[in-house]
Formats: C-alpha cells, sequence, structure tokens
C-alpha cells in the first residue's frame, strides 16, 4: 500500500473512531453503519481524484459534490432529480429534516430515538468532519490541523454525555489522531529515502543499535502524551455542590459544558437550606406589584423522574435572547399582567442557576447566562453564577379562572408523552392513591385541586423538614404512609400521582416571595427555599399549585368558594360547540414558538409542514448569498494566498540529487527577488546574481547575517547556472526566510502591509496567464497552418 493510500485509510478511520463518541447519545447505533459507508465513499473518491491528479481545491469540491449526492441518496431521494440529482426540493428536504432533528434533539432526553432528522445531522456532521480531516491530512499534506475538527467532534459527544465510558471514547479519539499523525510522519520519511533505524552491527558484535528509529521515537512519546491525558485528571480534585448551596456547582458549568444542561439532585441541599440554624438572607427584591404573595422565585424545574430522583433532563441550552418567547400554552384569554423586579443577589451566594420570578418574558443581566427553553431557566455558562449579581426581570402575573382550568383541552400530543411518564419501577400504591383521592372529579382540574388538598388540608400530613430525604420509586409510598415530610415529599408525590392520572407535571425549586423589610424592599432567606408542583394546562401553561401545608400561598385558582366545599361544576363546552367555526385563531395560527419547538401543534400535518416554505428566503438563496459574500471577503485576499502559495511550493522542496539542484537553487533565488520587490526593490533582469544580491542588501539595508544569507544564494545560482556538474546547496530555504525577516523589518509599516496584503509580486500571475493565452494562440494558429498545408496539395490535385 503508498503511503497517500495509507494516509487517506488513516484519516477515514480517524473521523470514524472519533465519531465513536456519539453512539451514547442515540439509540439504536446502526446510524454509525451507514456513516462507515458513505465516509469510504467520500474517502475513495478523494484517492482517486489525487491518482489524476486534479488541483487540490478541485479534489476537495469533487469530494463535497458526491457527499452531497450521497446524502441526497439516503435522506431526500423522492425529492431528487432523476432520484439523485440535488435541487430546490431537496436542500428544502434537508432544511425541514434538520429543523426537526434540532426540536428532537431539544425534546428528547439521552439516549434519544434515532428519528430522521437526528440521523441526518449525525450521518451528516460525520461526512463533513471526514471531508476537513481528509482535506487537511492528505490533500494538503497537513495532518496536525486535521486535529481541529476532530476535536470538534468527539468535543460536542463529551460535552452532551455523560457516560461511564466516556474515557473509552477519548481513547479512541486520541488512538485515531495519533495514528494520523503516524502515518502522514511515515509518509514525509519516506520520501528522504530509507528510514534510518541505527547503525548497523558489526559481525560477532554484541553492541546494541546506535540509533532508535523515528517511528519508533514517535509511538513511544503518543503512547506517553495518552497516558498522561488519561491518568493526570483522575488525579485532578473535583468540585461538588448542591442546587441551592452557596457555592455549588449546580449546573451551568459541570458536565454540561455550557451547550447542555446536566442532571443535579436538590434534595438534600434543599432540605439543609430549610434546618439553618440562623436564616442568612439569600435575596433581596424591589417590584411594582403589591401582590407579592404569589411571586415565588423559581431557580429551575425538574421535569425527569428516573425512579431514583426527580431532576431537571438535560437539555440544549441558548444564548439569552432580548425578548423572551411567550410562555408555552398560555392563551391570551387568560388575564395577565406584566410587572418588573429589580433582584440582588448576597454577596456570598453563588448558585448557578438565576432566580426569577415565572414566566419571565425578559431578563437584563450581565454575565454569562444561557436560556433554556423548556424549563423557561437561565443557567451560569463556565462558572457564571449569582454572587454579588444584580439584574432585573421582566415577568407575568397569571390570572386563570377555575373555569378556564377546568374547560382547559387535552395538551399536545407531544408534550402529554413527555411529562407523564413515570417509571415502571414506581410502586402502585401511589396511583391507587390517586385514583382514591380523585374519584368523582369531572376534569383534570378538579382532579389537582382534589390532589393538592389531600395533601394540605384533610389527607392527614404533617410538615416536618427534619425527615430524611429518602431516594428511589419507595420513598413515595413511604411517604403516602407515614404521612409526614416537608416540600420536597409534597411536591414530589403530587407530581408523579398526578402523573399517573395523565396530567403533565413537573417539579419547580426554588424560593417563597419571602418577607416585607422596612423600606419596601423584600427579603428571601434559605428557610424560604421551597418546591412545588407544576401542573399543564392547554391554554394556560404550566400551573402552580401547592400541596405543602403552612408553606407558601395557596393560588386563588384552587382555592374553592366554600369552605370544605367542592369544586364548582363548570359547564364544558359540547362537542359541536367546539367543532363550530369560530372568529378565534385557528390551531395553526395560535400554536406558540414553544408548541412548534415541541411539535405539539397537531393540526399542522407532517404534509404541510414538507410542503411549505416556511415563509423566508429558499435555501439556495440563502446559500449563494453566502457563497458571495464569501466570494467578496476573498478576492482581496487572493494575492497575499498567491503569495503564501508560491513561497511554499518554493521553499518546500529540497534539493537531493544534481537534477533537481538548478531547479530548488533558482526557486530559492526567485523567492529572494521577489520578496525584495514586495518590500519596494523591483529586479533588474540585466544584472548578474552577485550584483543584484549586493543592490537587494544596499536598498534594503540589510543586516550582516541577512547579507551573508544573500550572497549565499546567489553563489549557489551562480554554480549551477555555470558549473560544469552542479551541486545541491543545503540551507537556502531557511537563508531566503533569513532574508525575508530582515527586509520585513527594515521598511515602515504601510510597507510591509502592503508587502503582505497586496505583493507587488503578484503580477506574475497576470503575465503566466499572458503568457499561457500567447502560447495558446501560437499553438492554435500552428495548428491552423499545417491544417491548410495539408489540404492545399489535395486540392491542387483536383482536375
Amino acid at each position: 500500500m503508498s503511503g497517500l493510500a495509507r494516509l487517506t485509510l488513516c484519516a477515514a478511520a480517524a473521523t470514524l473512531m472519533a465519531a465513536c463518541a456519539l453512539l451514547p447519545l442515540v439509540d439504536p447505533a446502526t446510524w454509525l453503519l451507514q456513516a462507515v459507508i458513505l465516509v469510504a465513499i467520500q474517502s475513495g473518491v478523494g484517492a482517486l481524484a489525487r491518482r489524476v491528479p486534479l488541483a487540490r481545491p478541485l479534489t476537495v469540491a469533487v469530494q463535497a459534490l458526491v457527499a452531497l449526492v450521497l446524502l441526497t441518496l439516503v435522506f431526500a431521494r423522492q425529492q431528487a432529480v432523476a432520484g439523485f440529482v440535488p435541487g430546490p426540493d431537496v436542500f428544502h428536504q434537508f432544511q425541514t429534516l434538520f429543523q426537526a432533528g434540532t426540536d428532537d434533539v431539544g425534546r428528547y432526553s439521552i439516549p434519544a430515538p434515532l428519528t430522521d432528522g437526528i440521523r441526518l445531522m449525525l450521518v451528516g456532521g460525520v461526512l463533513v468532519i471526514a471531508l476537513a480531516v481528509d482535506a487537511l491530512a492528505v490533500t494538503f499534506r497537513s495532518a496536525a490541523p486535521a486535529g481541529l475538527p476532530l476535536l470538534a467532534l468527539y468535543s460536542v459527544a463529551a460535552g452532551l454525555s455523560d457516560s461511564a465510558a466516556s474515557w473509552l471514547w477519548f481513547l479512541l479519539a486520541a488512538s485515531g489522531y495519533l495514528m494520523l499523525l503516524l502515518a502522514e510522519s511515515r509518509d514525509r520519511l519516506s520520501q528522504w529515502g530509507r528510514v534510518f533505524g541505527g547503525a548497523a552491527r558489526l559481525p560477532g558484535s554484541s553492541q546494541g543499535p546506535g540509533a532508535i528509529a523515528p517511528v519508533r521515537t514517535g509511538r513511544r512519546i503518543g503512547a506517553v502524551a495518552l497516558g498522561v491525558a488519561l491518568v493526570v485528571p483522575l488525579a485532578l480534585p473535583a468540585l461538588h455542590g448542591g442546587l441551592l448551596d452557596g457555592a455549588g456547582a449546580g449546573v451551568g458549568s459541570g458536565s454540561g459544558g455550557g451547550g447542555t444542561i446536566s442532571a443535579v439532585n436538590p434534595l438534600v441541599s434543599l432540605r439543609d437550606s430549610l434546618n439553618v440554624n440562623e436564616d442568612r438572607e439569600v435575596l433581596s427584591y424591589r417590584t411594582d406589584t403589591e401582590e407579592t404573595q404569589d411571586l415565588y422565585l423559581r431557580i429551575v424545574a425538574l421535569d425527569e423522574f428516573d425512579g431514583t430522583a426527580w431532576k431537571p433532563a438535560r437539555r440544549h441550552i441558548l444564548d439569552v435572547p432580548g425578548t423572551l418567547p411567550p410562555p408555552n400554552g398560555l392563551s391570551g384569554d387568560v388575564r395577565q399582567t406584566e410587572i418588573r423586579t429589580r433582584i440582588s443577589a448576597a454577596d456570598w451566594y453563588a448558585q448557578e442557576w438565576l432566580p426569577m420570578p415565572y414566566p419571565a418574558s425578559r431578563v437584563d443581566v450581565e454575565g454569562k447566562w444561557r436560556y433554556e427553553p423548556v424549563g423557561r431557566t437561565l443557567v451560569g455558562d463556565h462558572g457564571q453564577n449569582t454572587k454579588g449579581l444584580r439584574y432585573d426581570v421582566s415577568s407575568l402575573i397569571v390570572r386563570p379562572t377555575a373555569e378556564q382550568l377546568a374547560a382547559a383541552p387535552e395538551p399536545p400530543a407531544t408534550l402529554e408523552r413527555e411529562f407523564t411518564k413515570v417509571p415502571d419501577s414506581l410502586p402502585a400504591v401511589v396511583a391507587e392513591t390517586a385514583r382514591e383521592v380523585t374519584d368523582g372529579a369531572a376534569n383534570n382540574y378538579e382532579r389537582a385541586v382534589k390532589l393538592q388538598d389531600y395533601f394540605a388540608v384533610n389527607g392527614g400530613f404533617t410538615y416536618d423538614t427534619q425527615v430524611q430525604v429518602g431516594s428511589g420509586s419507595a420513598a413515595i409510598a413511604r411517604f403516602l404512609k407515614d404521612k409526614e415530610g416537608f416540600c420536597v415529599h409534597f411536591s414530589f408525590a403530587m407530581a408523579s400521582m398526578a402523573r399517573t392520572l395523565g396530567i403533565p407535571a413537573r417539579v419547580a425549586v426554588g424560593f417563597t416571595p419571602g418577607s416585607p423589610k422596612a423600606d419596601g424592599s423584600m427579603s428571601v432567606g434559605l428557610r424560604d427555599a421551597h418546591a412545588w408542583p407544576e401542573l399543564y394546562f392547554e391554554g394556560v401553561g404550566w400551573t402552580r399549585f401547592e400541596p405543602t401545608p403552612n408553606r407558601g400561598t395557596v393560588p386563588e385558582y384552587t382555592q374553592t368558594q366554600t369552605p370544605g366545599g367542592d369544586v364548582p361544576d363548570v359547564p364544558r363546552p359540547s362537542r359541536s360547540a367546539a367543532a363550530a367555526p369560530s372568529d378565534e385563531p385557528s390551531a395553526d395560527q395560535s400554536c406558540s414558538a414553544e408548541q412548534k419547538r415541541l411539535q405539539g401543534c397537531e393540526s399542522q400535518a407532517p404534509q404541510a409542514v414538507a410542503g411549505s416554505d416556511g415563509g423566508g428566503p429558499p435555501w439556495p438563496l440563502i446559500l449563494g448569498l453566502a457563497l458571495a459574500g464569501l466570494a467578496v471577503l476573498a478576492v482581496p485576499l487572493l494575492p497575499m494566498l498567491w503569495r503564501l502559495r508560491i513561497r511554499s511550493v518554493r521553499l518546500g522542496g529540497h534539493a537531493r540529487t544534481e537534477a533537481d539542484a538548478a531547479a530548488y537553487t533558482l526557486a530559492a533565488w526567485q523567492e529572494v527577488s521577489d520578496t525584495a520587490w514586495d518590500h519596494g526593490i523591483p529586479p533588474d533582469e540585466s544584472l548578474t546574481p552577485r550584483t543584484a544580491a549586493a543592490r537587494i542588501v544596499r536598498l534594503g539595508r540589510l543586516d550582516p547575517a541577512a547579507a551573508e544569507a544573500v550572497h549565499r544564494i546567489a553563489a549557489a545560482v551562480e554554480q549551477v547556472l555555470y558549473a560544469p556538474r552542479p551541486r545541491p546547496a543545503a540551507g537556502l530555504g531557511e537563508d531566503a526566510r533569513q532574508v525575508a525577516r530582515a527586509l520585513h523589518s527594515a521598511v515602515s509599516r504601510r510597507t510591509r502591509l502592503r508587502a503582505r496584503f497586496a505583493p507587488r509580486s503578484a503580477v506574475r500571475v497576470a503575465w503566466a496567464a499572458a503568457d499561457r493565452w500567447a502560447a495558446l494562440r501560437a499553438d492554435a494558429a500552428a495548428r491552423r497552418t499545417a491544417l491548410v498545408n495539408r489540404l492545399r496539395p489535395a486540392a491542387g490535385e483536383n482536375p
């Protein structure tokens, strides 16, 4: 196998080894086999293009075109022309699948199902990384920078996954990269001849080899470096903290990596906050409303129950928008008031989630904060926390009526499926108790109120912060039996029971409104830490309930009209009334951006989604404009890029034999002449090399070392031009670079900038093009003359 073929194979293998880090993110992992086949085809096309040989940019372009055709065959065959030619419909299908994949990534926890959108993102992403690695390492023969796309691929997987086998994926990715470097090193060394493996042994001598082969040395260095990278992190201290701890690591800069949020368990820290001996102030705030009884400061939503604990699902986080999107499910028919609150955090309170009223519509905060759209929370990025922070929050006070909650329609199927999941290990007594407590309720609102009253009023429960938190599904059953606990037990139990009844539910953690101070502000202390359930009602959104006795405030919309009375019988719309046309916006028009992200707008059929144009500019136009913008930026840099390329070609070779000594020496001299020209010393072809060198030294004001370098190159030129047998001269490339540095340092800044970005010697491109055009014209004229000469005798023979 040739060195180039071996390098191609190693580049493809390194990409696929790094791609293995994505395996824990999706189930099943059949996408990897598809990626292997497509990467093999793409790499094979690149190998064939390099054997032709094609120009390097053309080789990359051919591979990119083949990759596009392959993705079209796999993901958009029905939209393609003749089944494989990409057209506008193909790009629109890619856009639709990519958007669906983005939605799926934000919706599902790890491991996510292998939907078509996620499959396109995985396979297409690996194919793009493979193209970048192949182009850098093989086409442009620079394997070291090829580690950057490999690192990007591994970093995405490492940032999203907290698998116990993460060390294995790192080992695979690092091994692939080292293998690629080794293959390139062997290929470079082979161009010098036989790899030196040490001095030959004398007959009968027991002396070992005199030198270690560079390849063997590289292997040992790579193994040591890889071992250090794996072992050293184990000895470094780790930081841990709770959700409400003053110095807790929290979530933002932990394993989430800034691009996702990780799961935490706040139970123990919440109980500890409630049991502190001294109630220290955590936050203080001022607001422009007098109705602070419902102004809970929410930190995070716990929306995943895995049988061990409630915790926030791993989700993507975004840059904080200027205005947060409308709350999911909230209709304009519900009475709502916007308020503004200025919050100050204590200097000792370093929390990586930002406490704020729910639902917030705008947050003005300094620092590195990210937005999690499903829970509508802000999380600190790369160590950002609330220590001493002051920020402003605009939020809504939502005041639904009992009638509106009772008449709420069914929630979107996607949202209902995600937020009603309970683990198989949940004891049957939880669902049985929920059904007994809510017996006779006519709708989900009545069931929710009955659950709240069961815990807070008539169920015989006692509030006690000394009760152990417990873990697992059995803790809820034990709480229902012992009937004592604190807010964590009440909120977790009610949310779990609501889910068994088909009501979407989650648990929010944060602070109750706190206590008023003499200056009109509110003070929130550690003992105000609280947890409460949030239940979803279509048209209202996520709605707070308060099952914990003697804590917080019972929402007005859950209070019965008479003590001990039942929830009033609210008339429900009949089927015919619901089906009648109305002036209200259609489901598609009233569907919020958040619902669309969760694919909860069921009136929007997949066919309609695929066939719509999205109301924005078509993808071909966007792609064309992007390429035009890149061209506008790249055209002014073409002279600089050409000079860099020419310099690399001229000084990159080595005169190993007499045959190429003359070419290499003259190329080095040409580079020195062009460099002097770029710095304001035009060439004079009438001078001898020695005289031209003296002229460059005088006009360029070169130092003695650079002057000697110019004269060495000039002497080498005269030697190869006039000597009977030209001999290779060593160090000409370094001499030319030394002259360039000296010329660069001796001129003004303006001249240096022009020499770099608008080199005068770039005019040689126009000269070469003119010479080429003249040669083509001369060749065409010669061919035409020859053709005429052949036809004249034939014409003369005719009678």
